[in-house]
């Protein structure tokens, strides 16, 4: 990148707030709602994670890139943010073991960015503000027009993502030979998921959204899974529908982020969109059961109900964010399913959260030993 021959760029917020910036990436625009991370590694885990799906990323480490990319070093198949918006993006990176640059990247994955943004101001704005669409574009900079465009863009409150990044075939995952064989319903799955199963010795076939319950069933599975993923949950009734029949079943059901809040509107709890959402490899989690504390990695912009949840006798809560009180994992009295809102699997995070995928199978072998 020729940085004495910078474009102008434009960050336009949904409130009229203006940032100006330099382009970089792929020549265009890119829009949705605002949200911002707060690790500072692991930045190619997140952009590829399919629960970012329909947002522009703000990150708010202030030098992104310094490592470059690296081809497995993947949560999907390609960048799902809508586009990135960081103050200094570096070109040149420092890893041997690295495959090629940041911005290389993001122009081969057809994806916009603007750099030299000042993003703590853009932070602090939402924070106040709240989340919000936004549109960035690095060929154009002209407001009235770009306006126009962002006026078209739907709410996050309300809109289903998930089908837009769920695998459209079933496919498998590990040994066939495995002791053990779960059920994925893919909402939006990351790929460490599918590892930290398949290295508990388990065969994986991940489903299709659309997949019902007896689909998931034909297979003849010991569990099941509900994967993380993008959107509004409490618009999508059919998989609300599938859960409930599949948490009938009796077998053990494990559900993160996404497929938690899924498992929640199952038993009747509601979900809400978050003032911001929790987005970071940092976010501190009391464990309820044995009162410790658990550094986890986060990523979701909406949540379920602590007061429906605490009405349900059904419902016990297991896991309780340190920062805002909201519910981090919970465990059915009357079925054999537990789930937490945040990632276990890390990618990136530390792993302090990853005996879950343990007790997971714990519960499957307990019951293919006692059902």
């Amino acid at each position: 990148m020729d940085y004495k021959q910078r474009k102008k760029a434009i960050l336009l917020l949904e409130d009229g707030t203006i940032f100006h910036g330099f382009a970089a990436g792929k020549s265009g625009y890119a829009t949705g709602e605002l949200c911002f991370n707060t690790g500072m590694t692991g930045y190619q885990e997140v952009f590829t994670d399919p629960s970012y799906y329909g947002q522009l990323m703000i990150t708010t480490n202030a030098h992104i890139g310094n490592y470059g990319v690296k081809k497995n070093e993947v949560e999907s198949d390609e960048i799902r943010i809508s586009g990135l918006i960081c103050k200094n993006l570096n070109v040149n990176f420092s890893r041997p073991a690295g495959d090629g640059n940041l911005n290389d990247y993001f122009i081969k994955n057809d994806k916009v960015i603007i750099t030299d943004i000042d993003t703590r101001a853009v932070v602090r704005h939402i924070r106040d503000k709240g989340a919000m669409n936004a549109i960035i574009s690095n060929n154009n900079v002209d407001v009235i027009e770009l306006s126009r465009k962002l006026k078209e863009v739907p709410s996050m409150q309300g809109l289903e993502l998930s089908s837009k990044v769920s695998t459209k075939e079933s496919y498998f995952v590990g040994n066939e030979e495995s002791k053990f064989k779960v059920a994925v319903l893919d909402l939006g799955i990351k790929k460490n998921i599918l590892r930290c199963l398949s290295e508990r010795d388990c065969f994986l076939k991940v489903f299709p959204i659309e997949s019902s319950y007896e689909d998931l069933k034909s297979w003849s599975p010991d569990g099941f899974f509900l994967s993380n993923g993008p959107g509004d949950p409490s618009v999508m009734k059919d998989v609300i529908n599938t859960a409930k029949e599949i948490t009938n079943d009796g077998r053990p059901v494990f559900g993160i982020c996404l497929g938690h809040q899924i498992l929640a509107l199952s038993e009747d709890v509601s979900t809400f969109k978050m003032h911001n959402g929790h987005r970071g490899i940092n976010h501190p989690v009391r464990n309820v059961s044995t009162g410790k504390s658990e550094v986890t990695s986060q990523n979701h912009g909406f949540s379920i109900s602590l007061e429906d949840v605490e009405k349900n006798p059904n419902i016990e809560i297991t896991h309780l964010n340190l920062n805002d009180n909201t519910v981090e994992g919970m465990s059915f009295n009357h079925k054999n399913c537990f789930s937490v809102q945040y990632h276990p699997e890390s990618s990136p995070g530390p792993y302090d959260s990853r005996y879950l995928f343990d007790q997971f199978i714990t519960r499957i072998q307990d019951f293919k030993n006692n059902g």
